[in-house]
Parts: structure tokens; sequence; C-alpha cells
């Protein structure tokens, strides 16, 4: 390890290598349409029918209003529908479509070569280290703020 990364700020370094990682995926997904944070909220409604932007948010870690514009976003573009709440007619229940479905099966390769990315540049065994120090650290910090739950993204 050099000198340089021991003064590297982490939080700096976080930001850029998630900047990074983010514009890659960008335009990877460019050709379909879709951003890396709308792409994140399709999957996991794809993955999950039925849940309501609640749970969407905490899914994908995003505040209300962040969460409210993907999900205009998304409806827009014709990949997911609203359905009212059979408990709460205030709440309303996310589905995608047959066209947010194909969407998702054809972008998740795309995912996949991100975390192929990151692999390529160290063994399985340094991002198996890696990956159990980010989640450390989304745990240890989300307690200092009052969030209990683990961050999937």
């Amino acid at each position: 390890m050099s000198i340089e990364s021991n003064m590297l700020p982490i939080g700096f370094a976080m930001g850029v290598t998630y900047r990074k990682l983010s514009a890659l995926f960008q335009q990877r997904l460019s050709a379909h349409g879709i951003t890396p944070e709308q792409w994140s909220a399709l999957y996991h409604i794809d993955c999950a029918q039925g849940l309501i932007q609640r749970e969407i948010a905490e899914r994908t870690s995003k505040d209300k209003p962040t969460t409210t514009r993907i999900l205009d976003h998304l409806e827009k573009k014709g990949l997911i529908y609203k359905k009212a709440g059979d408990r709460d007619r205030r709440s309303f229940l996310v589905y995608s479509t047959e066209l947010g479905q194909e969407v998702i099966r054809v972008t998740t390769p795309i995912e996949d070569s991100m975390t192929a990315e990151v692999k390529a540049c160290m063994s399985e065994e340094e991002y198996a280290i890696m990956m159990d120090l980010l989640l450390r650290i989304q745990r240890h910090i989300g307690g200092k703020l009052g969030h209990t739950e683990q961050v999937e993204d």
C-alpha cells in the first residue's frame, strides 16, 4: 500500500470509485434508455412485484422524493404500473410491466458485467474481503445515522 493511498480521505476515495462505476454502468445502460438509479428501482420491483414506495426507497437506499421521481420516470416509460393498495388506499403497489420485465432481462447481464469489471483487478479473495468490509462500513455508519436496514445496492 502506498503512502498516497493512506493519505486519501476515505469518503473521497469511495465517492470517486462510486462515480466511476456509476458512469460506466450509465454508459452501458444508455442504449436501453434507463439510468442506474432507475435500473435499481426497476430491478427491485421486478424481483418483488407489489412493493409499496417505502419498501422501494428502503431497498434502493433512496429518500421518498427521489423514489417518487424515479417511479414517475419508470411509469412514463411504460416500465412499471401502480395499483391502489387493498388495505391502505393512500399507498399504491408497484409492478413491472412486460416491457419492464424485458428491460431487466436484457440489462441484468450489464449489471453482472460491472461485477466482472471490479473482479478483473483483484483476486476472488480480495473481492470477498472488499465486499465484507463495505457491508461492515455500511452497517457501522448506518448505526451512527440511526439506520438499521442493510444497504443492498
